[in-house]
Formats: C-alpha cells, sequence, structure tokens
C-alpha cells in the first residue's frame, strides 16, 4: 500500500521483502524453509527501518514547511482534505423524486422511499 511518502528506495526494499517471503512460502524442505525465513527476517527488519527513515524525512520537510508564510495557507487544506476524508458518506442526505425534483427534507425523502 503505498503512501504519498513513498520512494524509489522504499520501493525496492519492500519489493526485496516481498520477494524473500514468496521464496519462504514456496521452499520445500524444513531446511531450506529455516534458511528462507532468516533472509526475510533481516529484509523484513531493513524494509521497517527504511520505512521510518522516509516517513520522518518527509514529515520533517512538511513540518519545517508548515512553519513559514506560505505554509499556514497548506495547513488549512489539510485541515479541509482532513475533514473530506471523515465524513460519513453513508448517510442519503437528499435524493430525486420521480420528475428530477431533488429532494432534501426528511419528511420527503421517508414519504419518497
Amino acid at each position: 500500500m503505498p503512501a504519498w511518502w513513498w520512494n524509489e528506495e522504499v520501493k525496492k526494499k519492500v519489493n526485496e521483502k516481498n520477494e524473500a517471503y514468496i521464496d519462504v512460502m514456496n521452499s520445500g524442505s524444513d531446511e531450506d524453509r529455516e534458511t528462507m525465513s532468516i533472509r526475510y527476517k533481516a529484509a523484513r527488519k531493513v524494509a521497517k527501518k527504511a520505512v521510518a527513515v522516509a516517513k520522518n524525512l518527509t514529515f520533517d520537510r512538511l513540518y519545517h514547511r508548515l512553519g513559514t508564510k506560505e505554509g499556514e495557507k497548506k495547513v488549512f487544506k489539510l485541515v479541509k482534505a482532513r475533514y473530506r476524508n471523515t465524513r460519513d458518506l453513508g448517510v442519503v442526505r437528499c435524493i430525486k423524486d420521480e420528475n428530477g425534483k431533488v429532494l432534501s427534507e426528511d419528511a420527503e425523502i421517508k414519504e419518497r422511499w
């Protein structure tokens, strides 16, 4: 699940981890599985560290930019984006009747249903 802070280094490390995991799952004997498992654990540790470093660098840059005068405008953009992501879209606020007129009152919507 790539995020906006991912870079090529993180992508490479995560792909190496995924390949090591596939090798563990495809290994036949117990000795082979143990060897592949050690390789996977090392790759997982490296990938986890690469993700942490990339996130820290990206967020440090973001916080530095937000501290400037033009960064104040970006704060409001972040707040709006966060608000949009948390809205509940499962609630019906308005529907159309058979003539195409938009109904927004609760009583009208219930009557239409």
